[in-house]
């Protein structure tokens, strides 16, 4: 067992107004969506995050009796490989499916036969990124070991956000009070319901959504955020997003899903309508961070990974310390 100092969460809000308890709330649970996710549970992971960075907290083979099953049935880069590396840092047996091709998914195996099958070689966490929306909810329903979202469909992806919210943490030093312009893709994203899910946790935060209206965000994340008492406005025009950039804290970026269009010619009606460069940041603070979930494609320009306000490759590096706390905290024995 790994002794854990976990410090109080910095500030207030509305879930962090009493310290951050020391008993771990993650242990055991399924993560499907920000939603269930309250300040307390994500300044705990944060917490343990922040000493595995630092190397405060020696996790390694900590799980050396556990096997995480990795069953990806959508293309991935990051998320695979950091969910990999942390479970083989941590010492766990790692099942995985990555190319779904090769499987019995590609004979038309249902996902639950696929739970059910990834259950019986003795996995104790799994998980899943699918391209149909609600798959992670379902395949929780039906495993009865915990089971991670890592991607489903269009509609979230809660290890991201946990990660973007760290890295605003880290580089910050608070959420509290932050003003997050996102731009780009709102409409397909599961980032962007992720993150907003997770930021309204935070006391003051407001949230621009700067996109055409073809891609802005969807009603539901909009009557979210109403219900919370979180203040967000929509920005459309070009002229508009450079007015508003001088109040940003963080502008988040996402790129156009052409493979989420069901209409192709919707997509050629938005693809290339935005460019983060230099001269857009020019607009804004001075301070102003750039974050990006990635992959790019032309919608954030290189010539913004040589200034300061690129944020997005270290964000990605977050990836890997945040999901090896995560899965530690799941699985682990600090309870």
């Amino acid at each position: 067992m790994v002794g854990l100092v976990l410090r109080s969460p910095a500030g207030g809000g509305r879930e962090g107004d009493t310290p951050l308890a020391l008993k771990n709330t993650i242990r055991g649970r399924d993560i499907i969506s920000c939603r269930d996710l309250s300040r307390g549970d994500a300044e705990l992971i944060f917490s343990l995050t922040e000493e595995v960075v630092s190397g405060a907290a020696r996790l390694e083979n900590t799980l050396a009796e556990r096997k995480i099953a990795l069953i990806f049935v959508e293309p991935s880069t990051r998320t695979f490989q950091s969910f990999y590396v942390a479970a083989r840092s941590l010492g766990a047996e790692v099942l995985s499916i990555h190319d779904p091709e090769v499987s019995s998914i590609a004979k038309g195996e249902t996902l639950y036969d696929t739970m059910k099958m990834i259950e019986g070689y003795g996995a104790d966490c799994i998980v899943l990124r699918h391209p149909a929306r609600g798959a992670a909810r379902f395949a929780a329903e039906v495993a009865s070991v915990p089971v991670i979202n890592a991607g489903s469909g269009s509609q979230e992806h809660p290890t991201q956000a946990l990660l973007d919210v760290f890295t605003i943490k880290s580089k910050l030093g608070s959420v509290d009070g932050i003003r997050v312009g996102m731009l780009g893709d709102l409409r397909f994203s599961r980032t962007i319901p992720s993150l907003c899910y997770l930021l309204s946790n935070y006391s003051n935060v407001k949230t621009y959504f700067m996109a055409p209206p073809l891609l802005q965000v969807r009603r539901e994340i909009e009557l979210y955020l109403s219900e919370r008492g979180v203040e967000y406005r929509k920005v459309v025009e070009v002229d508009e997003i450079r007015e508003v950039m001088p109040e940003l804290d963080v502008l988040y970026v996402t790129r156009i899903q052409k493979e989420r269009f069901p209409d192709p010619t919707e997509y050629e009606k938005v693809k290339g309508s935005y460019v983060v460069d230099a001269r857009l940041l020019s607009y804004g603070r001075r301070e102003l961070g750039v974050m990006h979930p990635l992959p790019r494609v032309d919608e954030l320009s290189p010539e913004v990974d040589k200034l300061p306000n690129a944020w997005y490759f270290e964000q990605a590096r977050n990836g890997l310390p945040l999901r090896k706390a995560l899965l530690y905290l799941i699985l682990g024995e600090a309870g």
